[in-house]
């Protein structure tokens, strides 16, 4: 007997072994559509929803042309996005205003993702993760431009607690936010990359939006 052969005798057997497999999972969903549904975070949903697109989308991006202004916008925001992380991850034990509190977590929910995924564009693009001469990320501090902070202020940020760590988050994220906005412009306009520039409209846009609720916060404070 041929293995030809074989293999057409044992088809019948694997559709009905598919079969099964999918009438199982239909019942499965079915039985997980009940009363957990409605008690769902739908916060949580949005976030984890949010994050999973953000994954998506570098995946999409790393098959995508691209040219060297997606390259810099990625090997740029990569370190400022981690300095994000690293302001809103010192609010824990320091920030005494809810709303602070709230942005900050939602501040690494968002930026997160975004890390791994322009990560997963410059290693699939064959460029290295960080430039070694990046023009206008002078890091001088606070007026530099960039948005990011020296370590002196980054020193002075840690040093706080309370209402005076609150407002000094506040007015460093919004420069911080002003930097990557410039950035993410910059991208819109001269990058090639579609969900490079997709990115960098999600991040004008969301970005632009955290700026108007931390100035809230500092006209509240």
């Amino acid at each position: 007997m041929t293995a030809f052969t074989r293999a057409l005798r044992r088809k019948p057997a694997r559709r009905i072994a598919a079969a099964g497999l999918v009438t199982a999972g239909a019942l499965f969903l079915a039985a997980c559509g009940g009363d957990d549904m409605s008690g769902m975070d739908h916060g949580s949903d949005n976030s984890s929803a949010s994050a999973t697109a953000t994954v998506q989308a570098g995946e999409a991006g790393k098959s995508g042309d691209f040219n060297d202004a997606d390259v810099s916008f990625a090997q740029m925001m990569i370190p400022h996005h981690e300095q994000a992380l690293e302001m809103a991850k010192l609010a824990d034990g320091r920030a005494s205003d809810t709303e602070v509190k709230d942005l900050a977590t939602k501040i690494e929910k968002a930026q997160d993702p975004e890390i791994t995924a322009m990560k997963g564009w410059l290693e699939s693009w064959k460029q290295p993760t960080a430039a070694e001469s990046m023009p206008g990320m002078d890091h001088g501090g606070h007026g530099s431009g960039d948005g990011m902070m020296s370590e002196a202020d980054m020193d002075e940020l840690k040093a706080m607690k309370g209402t005076a760590f609150d407002k000094a988050f506040a007015e460093m994220m919004i420069e911080h936010h002003h930097g990557a906005i410039t950035m993410a412009k910059d991208e819109q306009k001269n990058g090639k990359n579609a969900d490079a520039k997709k990115m960098a409209g999600d991040i004008v846009t969301g970005q632009s939006a955290e700026v108007k609720q931390l100035q809230s916060i500092l006209d509240r404070l």
